[in-house]
């Protein structure tokens, strides 16, 4: 069976360091679902607004693939990065298959202008140009499971604190500092990297922020404008 994207994803997050590991633990991070020309249909979206969450069906498009084709264990972040589990176990982009699987807030839809209709969402672990597969309505009395067991990962990991050092610029949009807050909490950096001292940089909304992580504290050193990020750490 063949598939190809039905939509794109749009957010302020073009780089893969820094995008949330699981969907819902950013909800002020917004992003748009736009859909392609072919699909671009108010008609296909009849209904879908008396749902409050979706789920996304999307493609690891940026993932390298592993030598030799894939592997039967990978090695969990939410494990530090040194214990192995089965590939099945565990939500890495080192699939088989590639896909992803996403919970998102639908927070409206978009009815005017050129690539109306575009769903507008929250919570999305997703990066800008991630190709969504399709689009499914999440519905409680089936989808939601309170007694499921989080094997390895029960519960979200703690959230950072976050100081700014110094006050973002004057073009940063206000409305996008909550998101950005959240983005940085969840510390983006690899579970192995625990330097002080070390500086990284992550672009959001046009922005490159460039931060440390010292005594449980993101320290936000300053936001540049237009400057691209350097390389997400390896």
């Amino acid at each position: 069976m063949e598939i190809s994207p039905i939509a794109r994803y749009r957010c302020d997050l073009p780089d893969k360091f820094g995008v949330p590991r699981q969907s819902g633990l950013v909800e002020e991070l917004a992003g748009r679902v736009v859909f392609e020309r072919e699909y671009r249909s108010r008609e296909a979206l009849r209904g879908i607004g008396g749902f409050s969450h979706l789920w996304l069906i999307w493609g690891f498009d940026r993932a390298a693939k592993p030598a030799g084709g894939w592997s039967p264990t990978v090695r969990p972040p939410r494990l530090g990065g040194n214990t192995r589990m089965g590939v099945f176990a565990t939500r890495s982009p080192f699939r088989p298959n590639g896909l992803g699987l996403s919970c998102v807030r639908l927070t409206g839809v978009e009815e005017d202008g050129p690539e109306a209709p575009v769903l507008l969402t929250a919570g999305a672990d997703l990066l800008d140009g991630t190709p969504i597969y399709d689009v499914k309505p999440y519905v409680p009395y089936a989808d939601c499971r309170p007694e499921a067991l989080g094997g390895f990962a029960p519960e979200a990991p703690p959230a950072l604190a976050v100081e700014f050092e110094a006050p973002p610029p004057p073009g940063f949009p206000a409305e996008k500092l909550p998101a950005l807050r959240g983005v940085l909490a969840q510390d983006p950096r690899p579970r192995y990297h625990r330097d002080p001292e070390r500086v990284y940089a992550l672009s959001f909304a046009g922005h490159t922020v460039r931060f440390a992580v010292r005594e449980g504290t993101v320290r936000v050193l300053d936001i540049r404008a237009g400057v691209p990020a350097a390389p997400p750490p390896r």
